[in-house]
């Protein structure tokens, strides 16, 4: 979402959801944020289909670095490049899932949280989209 006003917009309507479901919220062994998280998700791809947006990942602003370590190759512009153009051929539940792991550092358990979906499964979903990112990249 590169619109810096629906951006803000969003995120208000984020803290007004938050703030008006907050007697709603229950402690389940991860963070205040996940919570928010998940309503930030929620209300995103709301706008995501209200406004038929393509959506984009800042990758200035995230640590490319570990996801090319863990590709196993060597750190470099022309990767830093390719890496970018093959996260874009990805379904959007297995680039959501690198963002969480590799770019927003989230746990396991957080990631299955905020999808509702076991630690276990987190991982293994995990996984297999950093293997379909692999096979892309090296391809």
């Amino acid at each position: 979402m590169d619109d810096e006003e629906t951006a803000f917009d969003v995120t208000s309507m984020v803290f007004m959801k938050a703030i008006k479901n907050l007697h709603k919220y229950e402690y389940r062994g991860v963070p205040f944020s996940s919570w928010l998280y998940r309503i930030a998700k929620s209300e995103l791809y709301q706008s995501f289909r209200d406004q038929k947006a393509q959506r984009t990942v800042n990758i200035e602003t995230v640590q490319v670095v570990q996801v090319i370590d863990e590709i196993d190759q060597e750190e470099n512009e022309m990767n830093r490049e390719r890496l970018i153009k093959c996260i874009a051929q990805l379904k959007e539940d297995d680039i959501q899932l690198i963002e969480m792991r590799f770019f927003e550092k989230r746990s396991y358990k957080e990631i299955g949280e905020i999808l509702e979906i076991s630690e276990n499964n987190a991982k293994v979903k995990s996984f297999r989209a950093l293997e379909k990112l692999k096979k892309i990249f090296i391809n």
